[in-house]
């Protein structure tokens, strides 16, 4: 067993006289004491008569924020030490120091030999003897610039800190971004938007909702195409790939399924939707300009559009859907946007 602690004595705050009958000074002597310790701790004091606003005393340390010495100081009011604007701010703190009983803390900054310094200061109404209303406010400085530039320092360094990992993030993320998309048309690459349409008909399951499925095909190149090679083709896959994301929003996804094959998921919207959406795209395509070698042409893309579960209830025959409306697109000869056929179940 551990031995049992002795109980704790009992601490009772001294008064000024007590304080000074208990380290043997009488209270002049104490004072005197106490005044050398706040000057060699920096610490400056000012009292002054609440009715004048005059200064009774002001140590060496607080004097010299003025740029005088302390017999100079001494019966001058602040009105003749600062200027208007801290003037009325010294004024405001002090009255908020008379009308309240506790001790007030504040903090005021100061313009000195072009440097701006910052100050706490403990401001206290000095009790009378007798009872009566205090006559004399004394007032504690402590510069605290030092404290409050390493404080600003250090949160610059924070906010340079999490600046620099939001920017790591960010990057990270577009780099995981970009491994999942196409590098020509900037599309998504086929097992991130079948990740996303598992998602999806999930989510429709569970939601009660519907949503549609757009298989597209690039139609023949035109002769123009074919005989610029490549490059050509290249060009018009980028041009296929900025409509198609600019024309879906952020809950949709676009693929590029194979060299001439896409696909874009319509999060939320039906077939008559649908269907209209993807007739201004293929109006866009129809009437793109592509530009290479100072020769332009252009090219035109058929889709089929499904929709869950409307026309299909598994992603097998969603997609077998989509692909059986675009095929009857390409065979009403391309350049056009057919839907599949509705399911009716039998009662």
């Amino acid at each position: 067993m551990s031995p049992e602690r002795p109980p704790r004595a009992e601490v009772t705050p001294l008064t000024s006289r007590a304080l000074a009958d208990a380290v043997e000074l009488d209270g002049g002597g104490l004072s005197a004491v106490l005044l050398d310790l706040m000057e060699r701790g920096e610490s400056m004091l000012s009292i002054k008569d609440i009715g004048s606003g005059r200064h009774v005393y002001a140590s060496a340390g607080y004097a010299a924020l003025f740029g005088r010495p302390s017999d100079q100081v001494v019966g001058a009011t602040d009105a003749e030490l600062v200027d208007a604007g801290a003037l009325s701010l010294l004024r405001a703190a002090e009255k908020a120091a008379l009308s309240r009983p506790a001790v007030q803390v504040a903090e005021h900054r100061l313009e000195q030999d072009g440097e701006r310094r910052v100050y706490k200061v403990t401001r206290c109404p000095l009790p009378h003897p007798e009872g009566a209303r205090p006559r004399h406010l004394a007032s504690l400085w402590v510069d605290v610039t030092a404290a409050r530039q390493r404080e600003q320092q250090l949160q610059q360094a924070l906010a340079q800190l999490e600046q620099q990992q939001l920017a790591a993030e960010v990057q990270r993320r577009e780099s995981h971004d970009q491994a999942l998309r196409d590098g020509v048309t900037g599309l998504y690459k086929r097992m991130q938007f079948d990740d996303q349409l598992r998602r999806e008909i999930d989510l429709s399951s569970r939601e009660h909702r519907e949503f549609a499925l757009v298989a597209i095909a690039l139609d023949p190149l035109s002769e123009t195409v074919r005989s610029l090679g490549e490059e050509a083709r290249v060009r018009v896959f980028e041009a296929l790939g900025r409509l198609l994301r600019s024309n879906t929003r952020a809950m949709d996804a676009s693929c590029r399924f194979d060299e001439a094959r896409f696909a874009v998921l319509l999060s939320g919207v039906g077939l008559a939707t649908a269907h209209s959406r993807m007739e201004g795209l293929r109006r866009q395509c129809a009437t793109q300009i592509v530009v290479l070698d100072g020769r332009d042409f252009g090219f035109t893309i058929s889709m089929g559009v499904a929709s869950y579960p409307h026309t299909s209830h598994t992603e097998a025959e969603l997609l077998h859907a989509a692909d059986s409306a675009l095929a009857e697109a390409q065979h009403r000869g391309g350049n056009h946007v057919t839907l599949a056929s509705i399911r009716f179940e039998r009662g």
